[in-house]
């Protein structure tokens, strides 16, 4: 398999909050800040980047969803944390194939293990994390949409 291997900003976000519950759920947590992020329209030189992240945060043992905010970005009441940036080895798969998903992202862990160069840069507040990169009229037209996952990586000491 191969990656790809991207750099993130650092960058201020709007925040879900840690819920424990998974709560996708109209009424839930992550579900009121899908509402509040799929609202924005990101101006044009801000429509074509990564804005949102799901990750699970270790510390706090819930999912948190961000959004990337750019300076003229209401963060709807939500709270606000900043984003440490960095690079990142990536891969893609259908939304929801968790077998296709739990492989690649054992090849990948092992793909850094067995770097030269790479270790894995997992920290509080920097974990793996993933963003559905199939625009929404295509999602709606084939039924499915792609996810890619993150894994946080650096340069090796040496």
């Amino acid at each position: 398999m191969e990656f790809r291997i991207t750099s993130l900003p650092s960058f201020k976000a709007a925040s879900s909050g840690a819920d424990k519950n998974f709560d996708f759920s109209p009424e839930g947590t992550l579900g009121r800040f899908d509402r509040y992020f799929s609202a924005i329209r990101p101006s044009d030189r801000d429509s074509f980047l990564p804005r949102d992240f799901l990750y699970y945060d270790e510390e706090q043992q819930g999912m948190v969803w961000m959004w990337a905010l750019s300076d003229d970005m209401d963060d709807g009441g939500n709270e606000v944390i900043d984003f440490d940036g960095g690079y990142y080895l990536t891969y893609a798969y259908k939304d929801g194939d968790e077998e296709t998903n739990g492989r690649l992202y054992n090849e990948a862990l092992k793909y850094i293990e067995d770097s030269e160069i790479l270790e894995l840069d997992i920290r509080p507040n920097h974990y793996a994390m993933g963003h559905i990169i199939t625009p929404a009229e295509i999602i709606k037209a084939q039924g499915w949409a792609q996810m890619e996952t993150f894994i946080p990586i650096r340069l090796k000491n040496k």
